[in-house]
Formats: structure tokens, sequence, C-alpha cells
């Protein structure tokens, strides 16, 4: 059986018989470089990291372009480290596949060591080498994937959250949350020496520089507020010529490990595939199975250098940019899309994306979201051509059967997305003279859709628990009573509420009764949520 660690790597022709391509540099030697010099340390190891970011820096590695490794930190769900990470030697095994079935196999071995933040732990030996790292000057950037929830420092009500008060009271010397801890890393940094180094936020968010500047100035100023760091810490990181927080835009689908690689890869002969749900419900596995498509578009910004990411497919640019690039994916060639697909599926009784790309309807549905009402106001960034990319979405994204995303997964959050994801285009039509955004049909028919996914009630009739969302009691709370066959709800109080919708007023631009229309169809009874769409999507 082939076994995936470094003992194992020795036997280098039954990896090649099954198919898998190997690390082609001294593991060693890169390990021993990166001890010396580290350059780059990553926060929140996860899928995306392991999948996309460390096979990047392989390609580096491997062309003989870089030297060191990458150093993996992880902040929560410490479990992780012993099943994943420390038995098979940082090591991955990363599965890319396409939809025509072909399956790329690749071991992933950027990553030279995996540290635990507990900074609450004195005298750990994972804190003491994390400190030492941020302390020597070769350090260029930390990178996170810690999604975008990791950098919020306050609650629904606008407070801090309670382990953040915890944190401003306490200190640099034992950080809990994220961004505490980064913040704490830095000011080691700051009191060593002064050294630059750059932050890149790699999270699948809107400005997601900006938002990790934010929460690590905002702990930073509260530290010294509180006389609990050295006032000269928060000038040093908003010197740009030392500190830097370029934005980043990154687009990959790597979805919880999947049965059916996991059955691929025992087959090949390869021991110890198991898929692990840890107590904190992480779902993870030495494997990450992940689309072939990828994009990581990052603002040229870095202090103190960076690795020659370009050669391996990653673009360098300016933030203008990667602000159009983010603009053309959340709010018209990929988001919006994805949104219309998950509620609709939900109710369908859908449990893949790629399913649902199989259905006329609903294939109809996203290409008219798409094409028709959302290309003619795309932000063009024009190192990636809109229509290019929406081509590759539909066609061999969305319709990969062997990318295991869920609608369910899809669906989380979408209180908090709605307004970027419909309401921008809306404004686009709005801003027009020439386009009336009360002629759009498919993007008010993914609203209405979200609406009656809200009852929890699917097209047959049947409760089904709905995804988490902040916003999902009081949305709830308005549809109360709703039922199936009536012809009259309080929907109009959700869509009324303009903060959903980016600030777009819905009933003032002729939107409003539209959707509420239309959702009343859904609630007509049984089937109704299909018969609705088919009415609208011919």
């Amino acid at each position: 059986m082939l076994q995936l660690n470094r003992e194992g790597l020795s036997d280098k022709a039954a990896w090649e018989a099954a198919g898998i391509e190997l690390p082609q540099f001294d593991l060693d030697a890169v390990a021993n470089n990166t001890k010396i010099k580290p350059q780059w340390v990553h926060i929140g190891a996860g899928n995306i990291f392991r999948g996309f970011v460390a096979n990047a820096h392989q390609k580096l590695l491997n062309s003989g372009k870089a030297d060191t490794g990458i150093i993996a930190v992880k902040t929560f769900d410490f479990e992780v480290i012993d099943q994943v990470f420390k038995p098979y030697d940082n090591l991955t095994l990363l599965v890319l596949m396409s939809a025509s079935g072909e399956f790329k196999k690749n071991v992933v071995g950027s990553i030279t060591e995996i540290l635990g933040a507990d900074m609450n732990r004195r005298g750990d030996v994972d804190v003491d080498r994390l400190i030492e790292v941020f302390e020597n000057p070769s350090l260029q950037m930390a990178s996170f994937t810690i999604t975008e929830k990791g950098y919020a420092l306050n609650g629904p009500d606008g407070n801090y959250l309670p382990v953040v008060e915890k944190d401003l009271a306490n200190g640099p010397d034992q950080p809990v949350h994220v961004m505490s801890i980064a913040a704490s890393l830095a000011y080691r940094r700051y009191l060593k020496g002064q050294y630059p180094m750059t932050f890149v936020s790699m999270d699948n968010c809107s400005r997601n520089g900006d938002k990790l500047k934010d929460s690590v100035l905002t702990i930073a100023k509260g530290w010294a507020g509180n006389g609990l760091v050295e006032e000269g810490f928060v000038k040093y990181l908003q010197d740009e010529n030392k500190i830097s927080f370029p934005l980043s835009m990154i687009d990959k689908i790597t979805p919880r490990p999947s049965e059916k690689v996991q059955s691929a890869l025992t087959g090949l002969g390869l021991s110890g595939m198991e898929i692990i749900v840890t107590p904190k419900n992480t779902y993870t596995a030495p494997f990450v199975n992940a689309e072939i498509s990828e994009y990581l578009v990052i603002e040229d910004k870095f202090t103190n250098g960076r690795p020659a990411l370009e050669e391996a497919g990653i673009i360098f640019t300016d933030r203008e940019t990667v602000n159009k690039i983010e603009t053309m994916k959340v709010t018209t060639c990929l988001n919006p899309l994805h949104t219309a697909l998950a509620v609709s599926g939900c109710l369908l009784g859908y449990t893949l994306i790629a399913d649902e790309m199989k259905d006329d309807t609903l294939r109809r549905f996203v290409e008219i979201i798409g094409y028709r009402e959302g290309l003619p106001v795309v932000v063009d960034p024009g190192i990636i051509h809109p229509r290019q990319f929406l081509d590759e979405v539909l066609q061999e994204r969305f319709a990969n059967p062997y990318i295991p995303d869920t609608p369910q997964r899809i669906a989380t959050d979408t209180s908090q997305k709605v307004g970027i994801r419909f309401g921008e285009t809306i404004k686009s039509y709005i801003r027009r003279d020439d386009l009336n955004p009360a002629d759009l049909t498919a993007i008010p028919l993914a609203i209405a859709a979200w609406c009656r996914y809200l009852l929890g009630v699917n097209d047959r009739g049947d409760s089904f628990t709905l995804s988490p969302d902040p916003l999902l009691d009081t949305l709830q709370g308005h549809l109360q009573g709703t039922a199936l066959g009536d012809r009259s709800s309080n929907v109009r109080k959700i869509l009324e509420d303009d903060k959903l919708f980016g600030g777009v007023r819905l009933y003032e631009i002729g939107l409003g009764g539209k959707i509420e229309s239309m959702f009343h169809e859904m609630l007509a009874g049984p089937g109704a949520v299909r018969s609705t769409l088919e009415k609208y999507m011919k």
C-alpha cells in the first residue's frame, strides 16, 4: 500500500504507477532553508490553502524559483494538526477534477511546518517558533484564509464580541481571536526591529485587505489606548513602507472531501485516506479534491519582497484592477448565479449544484441572470474577459459532477449576500438611461425564490432545515403564519428593507411588486415553485 508520508514517497515508481506526481525538489533542503530564513506564514490551513495556494508555491519549488516553503498556522480546531498534518508529514494529496471525469493527482510538499497558535500556552514550542518566525527580518508575508467571519470583531448588535473585549483588556501576550493573534505577532516584529512585511488576505470577500487592516488596527489602537503597547506600534502598522495590506480576489471551489475520491484513491493502493470530521465539525482529509479552474489576483504592494507567484499563474496587478475583478465575479459572473441555484435547489430537493445544471429550467435561470441581465452592466477588468469567465462558470465549473458542492452550503448567510449579488446589478440598471430595472426578470425571480426558501418548506410541501444565517429569526418572523396556498403574506416587510438589498428601494423602482407577485405564485401550493420558474424562464 502507498503511504502519504516522507518515507512512503521514497517508492517513486509505485507513485508513478498510480499516476500521482511527486514534489520535484529536495524536501529536506527546503525545510532547512525555511527553518533558517522563513519567508511565508499562512494562517488558516484549510482546503483552499492546501489545494490552491500551497500547490502554486510548489510550482515555484519544482522549478527552482523558490527555496523556502510555507509555514502553516492553525488558530482554531487544533485537532486538525494531529489528524491531517502530522501523521502525513505535512503532505497533502491534491486531486483536481475536470468535468470530463479526468483526475489529476499530485502530492503537495510545500508546507514545511504546521504550528498551533494557542497563545495562552506559555512555553509552547509552536508559539515560541511562531514568535521566532515573526521576529525574523527574512519574513516577507503572512497570508490568511480564515473565511470572512474571521475578520469580524463585532457581533450583530454592533458591540465587540466577548472574546475581542477580553483580548483588548488583556493585551498582546494572551490573544485568542485570530485578529488579535495577528496583531500580537506584528507587535513582536515591531519590538524586534520594526521590520517590514505584508499581510495578505486571500479570503473570498470584498475588499479583504481592507477588512484585515481595519481589524488589526482596531486591536492595536485598543491596546495602545489601554497603555498595553507602545504608541509607535500603531504608526508602524499605518506606515505603508513598513506594513501593507493588499487586496486580493480568490476563486476556486474546494469543497468537503468526497467519498468518491476517497474510494478512488483507496483503489489505487493508498492507505490512510479516511475522511475526518473533528468535534468542531471541520470536514477534512489527507487529500483535497478541487476543481481545475482557479484564480488568484493580488494587488502588487509588498514591502519586504514576495515569492515569484506570477510564475505559477497568480496575477499581480494594481488595486483598481483587483476591485474590478472582484466586482465582475461577485456581482455578475459567478456569485449571483450561485445564490440563485442555492435557494431554488434547496426548494426543489437538489443536493448537488452539478445536478441542478442538468435541469433545463435552472440552467436557463442562471444563463439569463449571467448573460442577459448581468453582462450588459458587467465591470470589465481588462485582464480577464467577463464572457469567457462566465462561459467557464456555466459550462465547466458548475456542471462538474465530480465537485460535491451543495446548494445547502451556498445558501448559508444569504441575507448578507443578496445586497451585493443582486443589488449591485439593480443599481447599475438604475444608473443607466438605456436600461430599466423593472425590465429585469431572472434577478427578481431569484429574490422571490429566496423569500420562498425562508419558509423552510420545499416544493413538495415538506419542511427542511435552512442553512445558517444571522438574520434567519428576523426574516422568518416576518413570514410567520404564512403557509402554502395563502394569497397574502408579510413578505413586503422583507422587500421593503433596503439594507438587505444594498440600499435599493425595490418598490420605488418597480421591482417590489413584481417580486411579491412571483413569491405568491411560488406559494400557491405543492409544485408551484417549479411551475413559476418554468413560467418565467421560457
